[in-house]
């Protein structure tokens, strides 16, 4: 496992120090000397994953259609073999290794600032960078057990295996690892969670938006404890994002002022750091905005996807705003929401790294967790109210008369009999619409346990199915060939 965690340490050093953002300065040797409050507070750039997952949560789920045999680049990797929910090989761009690598890089930067900040005994001064590494380690092995895991079984049976929790750097080389259990991995990121985000209050950092500040890491608790079941917890932390639970004026406007920008604007728009709703962002090496999102990939977003989600009423009674682009007479379809940087290592031979920044945390998740939290305690009115707040951020000419979200509503739309069955849907389609390309769905289909269906189209124009159930094991990634040498045992297929 050394040369996947440990020297992962190493590459997220380098990538910080080499970005074309250039957001941090950290010098090459800081593990060996970091030995003061400023170095821990600029390691901890490090401390977030350097790739994606983007290509896995969409390309897996139902966000996306095969465009049929003469659209896009047929043989893109690793799309085709996502599509498919075949398991990739390599380590390559947008790969599951390679985010497995990424997420072990952050949790060891995150130790190596632990480990520091205890041997040097700082003191008060270093609590929130503390915080922060907590809260940081536990994203990273929070997103790992959701991919790499089975998913979190609410009162239920969690003893399937989990993945390595690591808590403090490397020392030795291939250490061998325990998975452990998904009931421990949660147990432990709760841990986390517990001690580190208190120690965020009154935190300062040079670019905020780039780090786990109080805000952003209650909001990554809403996520958490969405799946833990705790919904008082999720209510709890969505009310500590904002001051008094207030999300007016903290949710994309995405029927206003991002409309009335041009598509290019739009995708600077979506990940700037001055914006309310972001509330993490993260700067990964990827190509997805220009494979994933656009016109290369055959399996993407197409004519099908677009007017099941953009292309009808939703259950408030009106279509979501589509902000995005279309290329090759509506065949291709392009959410706008990622803006691509190319970091030049050698501008003679025109070759070196591209960039995304992508919203890790937003202010609208947050509030729509506390509303599914609301709902699974009966508590519709709160539900409701965040719901018709969401709804009037994403239909055009919102009118509270016409476009009111309901349970009566509801009921009727998805033909179901309960009321909290109803709303839970609601909560489930404004989602999957309003964070479309950016994996937020996945994370849903796990929670509620959502088939998924794959349309398939060859050379004929014939269309077949292909459907992953709640519990094909294909819903869990395979743990990376390398980890084997670090005696991690694989999931099965």
């Amino acid at each position: 496992m050394k040369n996947i965690i440990y020297i992962g340490l190493a590459l997220a050093i380098f990538y910080t120090i080499t970005s074309c953002e250039k957001y941090l300065e950290v010098e090459p040797d800081m593990r060996a000397q970091i030995n003061t409050v400023e170095k821990v507070a600029k390691l901890l750039g490090s401390a977030y994953p350097g790739y994606g997952n983007l290509a896995m949560a969409e390309t897996y789920s139902d966000n996306v259609n095969d465009k049929g045999p003469t659209s896009g680049a047929p043989l893109l990797d690793p799309y085709v073999d996502l599509y498919y929910w075949n398991d990739v090989e390599g380590s390559g761009a947008n790969t599951p290794t390679q985010y497995w690598n990424g997420c072990y890089a952050a949790i060891a930067a995150a130790n190596q600032a632990l480990k520091s900040i205890e041997e040097y005994n700082f003191g008060s001064e270093a609590n929130p960078y503390k915080g922060e590494a907590l809260v940081a380690r536990a994203y990273s092995h929070f997103m790992l057990v959701t991919f790499f895991a089975k998913a979190y079984v609410i009162d239920g049976d969690n003893s399937s295996p989990g993945i390595p929790y690591v808590l403090e750097p490397e020392t030795i080389t291939l250490k061998q690892y325990s998975r452990g259990t998904v009931e421990g991995v949660y147990e432990q990121i709760q841990r986390d969670l517990e001690e580190g985000i208190p120690l965020l209050k009154g935190g300062k950092w040079e670019v905020p938006k780039y780090h786990f500040t109080y805000a952003a890491a209650n909001a990554f608790a809403t996520r958490f404890y969405l799946f833990r079941g705790n919904w008082d917890k999720v209510i709890e932390h969505a009310n500590e994002v904002f001051p008094g639970g207030d999300y007016t004026s903290q949710i994309r406007p995405e029927n206003t002022t991002i409309r009335g920008l041009t598509s290019a604007e739009r995708q600077i728009e979506f990940t700037k750091a001055d914006k309310n709703y972001n509330l993490l962002l993260g700067q990964i090496r990827s190509v997805y905005q220009r494979q994933g999102t656009g016109y290369y990939s055959r399996y993407g977003i197409g004519l099908i996807k677009y007017n099941e989600l953009f292309g009808r009423s939703t259950a408030a009674g009106a279509a979501f705003a589509w902000n995005g682009s279309s290329y090759a007479s509506s065949t291709h379809y392009w959410p706008r929401k990622y803006n691509e940087y190319f970091f030049y290592t050698n501008v003679a031979a025109g070759t070196g790294e591209a960039y995304i920044m992508i919203p890790l945390i937003t202010s609208d998740e947050a509030l729509v967790n506390r509303a599914e939290a609301y709902i699974r305690k009966n508590n519709f009115p709160n539900a409701l109210a965040d719901l018709n707040f969401f709804a009037s951020t994403r239909i055009l000419n919102y009118n509270i008369n016409s476009h009111r979200v309901t349970a009566a509503k509801s009921k009727v739309y998805f033909d179901v009999e309960d009321d909290a069955d109803a709303l839970i849907k609601t909560v489930l389609q404004f989602k999957q619409i309003a964070f479309l390309s950016e994996g937020i769905r996945w994370l849903d289909i796990l929670r509620h346990r959502i088939p998924v269906a794959h349309p398939h189209i060859d050379n004929l124009e014939n269309e077949t199915f292909q459907t992953l159930g709640p519990d094909d094991s294909r819903r869990v990634f395979q743990i990376p060939s390398e980890a084997l040498l670090a005696g991690i045992e694989r999931n099965p297929r």
